[in-house]
Formats: structure tokens, C-alpha cells, sequence
């Protein structure tokens, strides 16, 4: 899963080196946190206007979570 939010991201933004991810161990109810993290001058490219990319990158992640029966969210860090 850190993998398909990073391909995602980097290829969002301008500066891919500076694209990192880290999980949280998963809570009582099994769902994982990832967080992104980009470089503040990308950080408008990953949440778009309205945050609209930011919604479409949440749902890719959970309907890729959903085919390994896992629960995730994403937070844009």
C-alpha cells in the first residue's frame, strides 16, 4: 500500500525525492493511517482545488484496500 501512495504522489508533484510515507500500527478497528508527506511547494499540486485530488487519492487507497480486505486513510501531511 505505501508503495501505490507513493507512485501516486510522486508523480503528483515536483520534487519526488522529498515524498515520503509513514503507517501507523493499525488502531482497534484494524484501519492503518498513512501519512504523506511532500515538500510545502507540492503541497497544493497533492490536495488540489477543493481537495479534490486529495478525495481521489483517498478513494484509490481504499478501493485498493478493499481487494486485501484491509482498512486505510490517508492524512496529508
Amino acid at each position: 500500500m505505501e508503495e501505490l501512495l507513493l507512485a501516486i504522489a510522486r508523480g503528483l508533484v515536483e520534487n519526488p525525492s522529498a515524498v515520503s510515507v509513514t503507517a501507523d500500527e493499525p488502531d482497534e478497528e484494524g484501519n492503518v493511517t498513512y501519512h504523506l508527506h511532500v515538500a510545502e511547494s507540492d503541497m497544493g499540486r497533492v490536495i488540489g482545488k477543493q481537495g479534490r485530488i486529495a478525495k481521489a487519492i483517498r478513494v484509490v487507497m481504499r478501493a485498493a484496500a478493499t481487494r486485501t480486505n484491509d482498512k486505510v486513510s490517508v492524512e496529508i501531511d
